[in-house]
């Protein structure tokens, strides 16, 4: 389908039919598949040919259906973006200058002199990689300076770190539970929270989104059933900005004698008044929950996962967990600047402020604006909910126009009615950079 082959339509309604045609195909391309027919004792001359070629996999199709479709309707790809540069406030791409809200470094530590200058030490002391898992060659002093930083933060006994986040909590959940457990999350949870649980194979119940009633009411019925029982939850969601009653999943989880584990990628250096994250907000204890996972990308300027809790689930992890038994070591820059970036943030709380500020800013004002934000916090991540995929690419792309850098969060990342843009706050934004951003968005939206 083409615009040339819809002579006499609106732009709009020429839109429309093409999206109507992508979600069909999509559909299609996630329909059941057809049963695989029998392969005859000759071999496998019988296979289809979809199971033999990668271009043909379900996957692919549906990512060539979406591009494809794009590309119909003049929209250039927001993906894969050359940041030239660090990128924080602001970055630049393509030789120019954007105003940017599409990175993690919310405190603008990444690319601070400090903790450059510690990850440089580090290579000079200790080269670019431990060149072994930890557990045998692999131990450097760093390692366990940043772990020590980090349980210190949270107020418990140890922690761990991983080279992966998303291999974190893949690795934590799939390692300690099992078959006869139960493993109960919000339904908005992590991709790799839910990769973890598939790995456990352990019973998998998800719960309306922070509706801790709906939980407490499932757990009434079901703890009974399962030896061990664990809750997860985020302490920002980072689709939509939100976060959980904290207090109350405490007081679950103690009542009904279950395991409650806190994702606090996007909370950790963002909620509280330091930075401490959703423990701080509460004003809750470290020991409150059984375990803290974080990761070390967003406000730490590194990269990879971390498990803070009890000294009995630390070590179990280090000994026996297999990602992290049998992966290499983090790399010493990297612990390096995360210990560095952990220590500034501890030292400079008005970064922690700044932020918050700037984030309310642009809730108050994209409300104002009639700008659909959502059950946002408005902390450190908002989104502008704009109800399908295709008007989601566009507004991105007429905001790069503008020199803002917003990337969209499209089907099947999330129900197309509510695609969307998502805002990243950073402390070097300006009020200014707020406002612009903001009325360009409410600009664009009333013109598309």
């Amino acid at each position: 389908m083409s615009r040339k082959t819809l002579p006499g339509l609106t732009a709009a309604i020429k839109e429309k039919l093409i999206q109507q045609g992508l979600e069909r195909r999509l559909r299609q391309t996630n329909a059941p598949p057809a049963a695989v027919r029998r392969v005859s004792e000759a071999g496998a001359a019988e296979v289809p040919e979809q199971f033999t070629r990668f271009d043909l996999h379900p996957g692919y199709q549906q990512l060539r259906i979406m591009t494809d479709g794009a590309a119909r309707l003049g929209i250039s790809s927001p993906f894969f973006k050359n940041h030239e540069g660090i990128a924080g406030g602001r970055t630049r791409i393509g030789g120019r200058e954007f105003l940017n809200f599409s990175s993690y470094n919310y405190l603008g530590l990444s690319g601070h002199p400090v903790v450059s200058g510690a990850a440089k030490a580090a290579i000079d002391r200790y080269g670019t990689s431990v060149s072994a898992s930890r557990a045998v060659s692999g131990e450097r002093p760093l390692h366990r300076e940043l772990e020590r930083a980090i349980a210190g933060a949270y107020g418990v006994d140890d922690a761990v770190v991983f080279v992966s986040g998303h291999a974190t909590n893949v690795t934590t959940i799939g390692y300690l539970f099992g078959s006869r457990d139960l493993i109960l999350h919000d339904e908005l949870i992590h991709n790799s929270t839910l990769q973890g649980i598939q790995l456990a194979g352990a019973r998998r119940l998800p719960f309306p989104h922070n509706d801790w009633a709906a939980l407490d009411a499932m757990l009434s019925q079901q703890r009974r059933e399962f030896e061990r029982v664990l809750i997860v939850v985020e302490g920002i969601y980072s689709m939509d900005g939100d976060f959980p009653d904290l207090p109350q999943l405490v007081e679950i989880k103690r009542r009904h004698k279950v395991f409650l584990m806190v994702d606090e990628a996007h909370s950790f250096g963002v909620m509280g008044a330091t930075g401490l994250g959703i423990r701080e907000h509460f004003a809750l204890s470290g020991g409150d929950v059984d375990i803290w996972m974080g990761t070390l990308s967003k406000t730490l300027a590194g990269c990879g996962g971390y498990i803070a809790g009890s000294t009995a689930l630390v070590e179990h992890l280090k000994f026996l967990a297999p990602g992290f038994l049998y992966s290499v070591g983090m790399p010493p820059p990297v612990a390096a600047s995360s210990l560095a970036a952990l220590q500034l943030m501890r030292e400079e709380p008005t970064r922690v402020a700044t932020l918050q500020a700037r984030g309310s800013q642009f809730l108050e004002l994209a409300r104002k604006a009639g700008i659909d934000t959502g059950t946002s916090a408005g902390i450190s991540v908002i989104p502008a909910i704009v109800g399908s995929s295709l008007r989601a690419a566009r507004l991105s792309q007429a905001l790069f126009e503008r020199g803002i850098n917003a990337q969209p969060i499209l089907y099947p990342a999330v129900p197309e009615k509510l695609a969307r843009l998502r805002f990243f706050m950073c402390c070097e934004h300006s009020k200014t950079d707020i406002q612009d951003a903001v009325s360009a968005v409410a600009a664009e939206l009333e013109r598309n």
